[in-house]
């Protein structure tokens, strides 16, 4: 295990383009930390330098205190799995997973104890002998990851690695990194755009925005109080509810957020009204996408079971001590502010 230090990170393309412009940030000794934001971020590149596949323009990079800034990947004591699985196909599992350690001249009793311990980890102790091709995507994915694990790193590199599976073997993985996480104790790193990886998988997460961090913290955290307008919108599914105009001035804000399970819902009276475009039944929950004069569109989230359809009004109430303000440059007010709105209404 090992702490990762970034230290005025720049990274600069053909000297124009600066995708980070001064970054800093520490990842702690063994924790489960995920980079997340929107395509074209930086969050990848990031990653890379870290990995030492990309160049770092300005600042340096510290892997458990020892300054790899400049350093071959080889040198950094990481180990990176990746969006493809970068199996060879002519292979078997074991082959695949104890490639490195070959190459390395590891000796032939430790390589079958490394890979016998990867693939009790990682259940596939009955496809060692299988090739790539006769092996599910979930499956492959594994043996990427059985391939970094036996390397021992000190810190572990993912970039975006359930990307190409479908929706249910994603929800699966993301247990079994989890779980991987609890067993070994290592520090992760793992960059993603969807922030469902991201509040499902991380102890701690960083939301970067054009190259800049806009909020670190454990998930709930983000969640519960979003410290900038962005990561309000970003992090959340379905995605909170930010309302502007004369409502956000009553409450002393410039944006006021509210996530769409806090809202008191009734058919007769309420704070704000307004009718019902579509409902989303999901089962445990539904969303109904209402419209209302005095707040523009809102998302709302209900009980599966209730009886509401397209067309039908309903009339709302926020939690108020769950609202969100934000200033006109995006930032968070202070909860006072709220306090001071309702005691003047």
């Amino acid at each position: 295990m090992a702490e990762v230090s970034l230290v005025e990170i720049e990274k600069t393309f053909r000297g124009k383009t600066t995708v980070i412009p001064n970054l800093n940030l520490q990842i702690e000794d063994g924790s489960f930390t995920v980079l997340v934001g929107p395509s074209g971020c930086g969050k990848s590149t990031l990653l890379r330098m870290i990995a030492g596949l990309e160049t770092v323009t300005r600042g340096a990079i510290r892997i458990d205190g020892h300054d790899v800034t400049t350093a071959e990947p080889s040198d950094r004591d990481i180990a990176m799995v990746f969006q493809s699985y970068a199996l060879y196909p002519h292979m078997t599992v074991a082959r695949n997973i104890d490639f490195g350690m070959r190459l390395a001249k590891i000796p032939a009793q430790e390589r079958q104890a490394k890979v016998d311990e990867a693939a009790r980890l990682l259940n596939l102790e009955d496809l060692l002998q299988r090739k790539p091709s006769e092996l599910s995507g979930g499956q492959r994915q594994r043996v990427a990851i059985g391939r970094a694990i036996v390397r021992n790193p000190g810190v572990f590199l993912f970039d975006e690695p359930l990307s190409n599976l479908d929706a249910a073997l994603r929800n699966r993985m993301r247990v079994e990194l989890a779980e991987l996480h609890q067993r070994l104790k290592a520090t992760m790193v793992y960059v993603t755009h969807d922030q469902i990886e991201a509040m499902t998988l991380a102890d701690r997460i960083v939301v970067i925005n054009a190259g800049k961090i806009e909020q670190v913290g454990p998930p709930m955290e983000l969640y519960q109080r979003p410290e900038t307008l962005f990561v309000a919108g970003f992090i959340g599914s379905p995605k909170m509810n930010l309302i502007t105009g004369a409502v956000a001035e009553a409450y002393g804000a410039t944006t006021l957020g509210v996530r769409p399970e806090h809202m008191e819902v009734d058919r007769d009276s309420g704070e704000w009204h307004g009718r019902i475009r579509v409902v989303e039944k999901l089962g445990s929950d539904a969303f109904a996408y209402v419209d209302s004069e005095q707040v523009g569109a809102l998302t709302v989230r209900l009980p599966g079971d209730v009886d509401v359809k397209s067309g039908d009004t309903l009339y709302l109430t926020p939690h108020h001590e769950r609202l969100h303000p934000f200033d006109r440059e995006g930032m968070r007010l202070p909860d006072t502010v709220l306090v001071k709105a309702r005691a003047i209404a």
